[in-house]
């Protein structure tokens, strides 16, 4: 599929990245008895939009992955959560401990509404991934109670 994408995906713009994503990922996270997730992990790239309106079903929220180092990449995925009205988090992905940018000048660049939580993470490691979870959660819950 990375070839596939050749003249598409323009993997030079990410130093050390040499693949493309496929198409989406899938997992379950079981909380408690009660209380499971199932977790649709979808491609950013224009070419893989028309899979967004079937996952948002149901969904109780969405992580908007943010690579730090490409804010404006993140532009059609933040505005499709605000139209679709369905509570979601900025999960800012930083490389190796490093974000370029404070949450001030991420929310002044993305236009975020205040209420929008913004979470540093790292996509790469369970315990960030778990902690931008909670906060997806926390916040859809705090959102259907307001």
């Amino acid at each position: 599929m990375t070839d596939a994408s050749a003249g598409i995906d323009d993997l030079g713009l990410i130093p050390g990245k040499s693949t493309t994503t496929v198409a989406m990922d899938f997992g379950r996270l079981s909380l408690d008895r009660e209380l499971i997730l199932y977790l649709f992990g979808t491609p950013g790239q224009h070419r893989f939009w028309f899979m967004w309106d079937d996952l948002v079903k149901g969904a109780i929220g969405a992580v908007v992955l943010v690579d730090s180092r490409r804010l404006a990449d993140s532009f059609p995925a933040v505005d499709y959560f605000e139209n679709a009205d369905i509570p979601f988090v900025i999960g800012l992905n930083g490389w190796h401990g490093q974000f370029p940018h404070v949450e001030h000048e991420v929310r002044e660049a993305l236009t975020l509404s205040p209420h929008v939580p913004i979470v540093r993470t790292d996509a790469r490691h369970r315990d960030a991934v778990k902690s931008t979870l909670i906060a997806l959660v926390e916040h859809a819950l705090s959102t259907t109670v307001a």
